[in-house]
């Protein structure tokens, strides 16, 4: 390769350069500049930007017309603008929040989605060839099924070997006998697609226990439309709606419930490599998103658990892997799944896409079998031909195919294995030695595939047209009982330049699929008739009670990093400050820091050495990763990771900027500590930096809590959440004030006001006056100051009586435990009285203050207790 053009692959340029660059080819047209700016595919290898040259012609390094069209509708401005469309793009992905966890990485870490500019762009022709294919063998894989699990006449007459379906370890004999609603076994059906050197589509895969992509490819189609709508417009691409709304009706066609069917999404949870789609999917489609413990069995019937009681569910799209799902019948280590589940399905209770125990059909081993099995069961050929496949259990394929491992792909039988795949070209003479070794000891675990070039499709580098191995996933979604559609378009899986294996788990990158039409484009949308948006006018969003504990948590981790940043900069402003301290105000500091755990419980108290007590301060913000658990201070850092681990929980419930906001607050404030503990020679100044940069976001996460969320049960909870841990942090500072007497003198009582976030208030509502009944006026009895004590637990009662009304009448119980403001008079909190020792006791005071921490505590444990574990539930209710 010459050394310019191998510059340009590695090094994307400025707009500026790609404008320069655009004016010096002085392009006769837009197909003709990108052709110019194009590297051909590799030998082999299908090139899908040309494609193949049209018979008779003289030029074979001519665009595709399909290509040509999408160019011709960009323009020669749009391609003069690549490099801002796709800073555009990536900036999109990142706001967007989609992420996909790549076990090839370390650190295993979520990274942003890897999209690129340009689409896969496929002809109505290919189009029809392929949903023809594919909708044929989704009927044979439901046929499948049914026979695997019923007669087994597939089995009897050899048409398939008993150990590759009775021996694979995804094979449910706890479905036998199964008969799902509407003799539908598969709803949700993936095929992965390869475009061979000759033009043919070939099958390379299948996947159907919880075949992900469907939220990942809206995602693209959704960005990639944004970057150039003309050409999507123009081209006649057809749409995505109207198969997803064919897909939820059904589902509700075919559930018990018909079309009242309350529909679920069953995810693993947001560790999942994939949660970002399931959340998305959840709240394009209008589900509920939940996780195992969020469901119960009772009486054979699947219920939801919420705040309001138990809700039944109808039906259950799952995107965990079968094995998951029942920990009494399947994995008993399982703490994804729902104890009972198979015992509803078995009852006709509930509607799971898709049934378990297709693992056996995802074999590669299985593609080596269908052409037999398909004029068996259906009495037609293949129309979609798979790759030759050879399963290295039967002797005669593992004879014939040890000498062609060169040339092919030696994959695991059983996709859980825990095998990894092989590229025969890749292996030197002694690996495959090895490699025929394992499989003549093992055979029945080893399957080998033919290896096909993987056509290449454009994607966009900065500065040219670089070819990459490209494999498209597709769908059949059932729309009916034993009927299906196929979805026009798909994820295409972008391999990294110069490998062979096109996977988003090694590190691939993805693009949208565009599927033209020569009829009208479906316009369908997933909005509802007005009808039904009457009827849901009515209905309240549920509440898991997992939800709910999340959001509580959510709330307190919030209230509890604000008091955290709040307490550290009023330390260190003092400790780090020119003006000597009273001996009671470093008392106070140091128990109360001690108490919100911003220092190890070891360290020397603050007037025994100011400064040790800084840095250790200093050094606890943010614990360094792998630091043991004894040696960490749960300080404002912890507080932060802890913050968003419980919004990751809820992300279906967050706004994306919500989201944002948390992530860049746990991270920014982490790479601040970091940096300080680089710097041995950091100091106050660099800390309270980061305090102040953290405090500001936490103030804009406030605010979207309070002001841009619903106002429903689930912000309700978050909002009590808030407010108890405010109780708890203020009553126990105020405690604390008054055991070390800081408030007798003007630096303790500014900090404790500080404290409080009322600095401003108090001075312009009482000037420079500093006693104690201006102090318990402002800080504990004024019910409009939202950091006093009364406000608190005014809010407090609110909040529970309007949950009382619509989740449980305990919560009006639970109001009546907390202190009545209406009681407290400032007179009597005003009194103290002298000890003989000379120190003054403030009775009623401190006895208000116990009384508001413990009611707070005691709150706290009773809101679990009722509305998180169900527990003691004394007004069960099960929903019709």
């Amino acid at each position: 390769m010459p050394e310019k053009e191998a510059k340009a692959y590695s090094e994307p340029v400025t707009q500026e350069a790609s404008d320069s660059l655009f004016d010096e080819l002085s392009p006769d047209s837009p197909g003709d500049w990108a052709l110019s700016l194009s590297v051909p595919a590799d030998t082999g290898h299908r090139d899908e930007l040309r494609g193949p040259p049209a018979p008779g012609a003289e030029n074979a390094d001519a665009l595709a017309p399909t290509w040509s069209s999408f160019f011709e509708h960009v323009g020669t401005d749009g391609l003069a603008d690549l490099n801002r469309r796709n800073d555009n793009l990536q900036r999109q992905i990142r706001d967007n929040g989609v992420t996909y966890n790549v076990y090839a990485e370390s650190s295993g870490q979520q990274r942003p989605w890897a999209l690129d500019l340009f689409p896969m762009v496929i002809g109505p022709e290919d189009w029809a060839h392929i949903e023809t294919g594919v909708l044929q063998r989704t009927r044979l894989l439901n046929a499948m099924m049914a026979d695997l699990y019923g007669e087994r006449e597939l089995l009897k007459r050899a048409l398939l070997p008993a150990a590759l379906v009775q021996g694979h370890p995804g094979y449910l004999r706890a479905m036998q006998g199964v008969q799902p609603a509407g003799g539908t076994w598969l709803h949700i059906v993936a095929f992965d697609l390869a475009h061979g050197p000759d033009g043919r589509w070939w099958v390379v895969g299948q996947r159907t226990q919880a075949p992900s992509g469907l939220g990942y490819l809206l995602e693209n189609r959704i960005a990639i439309a944004r970057q150039f709508p003309k050409a999507f417009a123009g081209m006649k691409v057809q749409r995505l709606a109207a198969s997803y709304r064919a897909l939820m009706d059904g589902i509700k066609a075919m559930a018990p419930e018909g079309e009242n069917a309350r529909i679920a999404l069953l995810t693993p949870g947001p560790y999942n490599e994939t949660y970002f789609e399931h959340a998305y999917l959840a709240r394009y489609l209008g589900l509920t998103l939940v996780e195992g413990n969020d469901l119960t069995v009772r009486d054979q019937r699947l219920y939801l658990k919420t705040l309001s009681g138990l809700e039944p569910v109808h039906a259950l799209i799952k995107r965990l892997d079968d094995e998951w799902l029942d920990p009494l019948e399947l994995r008993s280590d399982s703490r994804l799944g729902v104890p009972g589940l198979l015992q509803v399905l078995r009852a006709g209770n509930l509607l799971l896409a898709n049934a378990p125990g297709s693992a056996p059909l995802e074999s590669s081993a299985l593609l080596g079998f269908l052409p037999a099995i398909s004029r068996h069961l259906l009495g037609e050929e293949l129309a979609l031909p798979s790759l030759a496949t050879w399963w290295c259990g039967e002797d005669a394929a593992l004879r014939e195919v040890l000498p062609l491992l060169k040339g092919s792909v030696i994959k695991p039988t059983y996709p859980s294995s825990g095998l990894d795949t092989a590229m025969g070209q890749s292996l030197n003479k002694r690996e495959l030695d090895e490699w025929a070794g394992r499989m003549v000891r093992h055979p029945d675990d080893y399957t080998v595939q033919s290896w096909l070039p993987l056509s290449q499709t454009p994607t966009w580098t900065g500065e040219r047209l670089l070819p990459r191995s490209a494999m498209l996933r597709v769908f059949a979604l059932a729309d009916g009982p034993q009927s299906w559609r196929m979805l026009p378009g798909g994820l295409v899986r972008l391999a990294p330049r110069g490998q062979l294996i096109a996977a988003m788990q090694r590190g691939g990158s993805s693009a949208d699929c565009w599927v033209l039409t020569r009829g009208e484009v479906d316009h369908t949308s997933l909005l509802q008739s007005a009808p039904s948006t009457m009827a849901l006018a009515h209905q309240t969003r549920p509440v898991t009670s997992r939800a709910a504990e999340n959001l509580f948590w959510l709330g307190r981790y919030t209230e509890r990093a604000e008091n955290s940043i709040r307490l550290a900069q009023i330390v260190l402003n003092h400790l780090g400050g020119e003006e000597p301290n009273s001996r009671p105000l470093m008392a106070w500091l140091s128990a109360t820091a001690q108490e919100n755990s911003l220092v190890l419980p070891g360290v020397p108290a603050a007037e025994q050495s100011a400064r040790v007590f800084a840095r250790s301060l200093m050094a606890g913000l943010s614990p360094v990763p792998g630091t043991p658990l004894a040696e960490q201070s749960y300080s404002v850092g912890f507080n932060l990771r802890a913050l968003k681990a419980s919004a990751a929980q809820v992300r279906e419930r967050l706004s994306q900027e919500h989201w944002n906001l948390i992530e860049r607050t746990e991270a920014g404030f982490a790479t601040d500590c970091a940096n300080m503990a680089a710097d041995a020679e950091y100091g106050t100044t660099e800390a309270l930096a980061a305090l102040q940069n953290a405090s500001e976001l936490l103030a804009a996460i406030t605010g979207a809590q309070t002001d841009r969320m619903v106002r429903d049960n689930g912000w309700r909870l978050l909002s009590i959440g808030r407010h108890i841990e405010r109780l708890i942090t203020l009553s126990r500072a105020l405690t604390l004030s008054l055991e070390h007497g800081c408030l007798h003198d003007q630096a303790g009582f500014e900090a404790v006001v500080a404290l409080f976030d009322s600095t401003i208030t108090f001075h312009a509502q009482y000037q420079q006056r500093r006693d104690m009944v201006a102090l318990i006026d402002l800080l504990v009895m004024n019910r409009d100051n939202p950091r006093s004590l009364a406000w608190v637990v005014q809010t407090l009662r609110s909040r529970l009586a309007k949950l009382s009304h619509s989740a449980t009448p305990q919560d009006a119980e639970l109001a009546m435990g907390l202190p009545d403001p209406d009681t407290w008079v400032l007179a009597d909190l005003s009194n103290w009285q002298r000890s003989p020792e000379g120190e003054r006791h403030w009775g009623e005071l401190e006895t208000l203050f116990d009384d508001c921490e413990a009611a707070a505590g005691e709150l706290s444990e009773e809101i679990t207790r009722l509305h998180f574990s169900h527990a003691d539930r004394r007004n069960q209710t099960l929903g019709a």
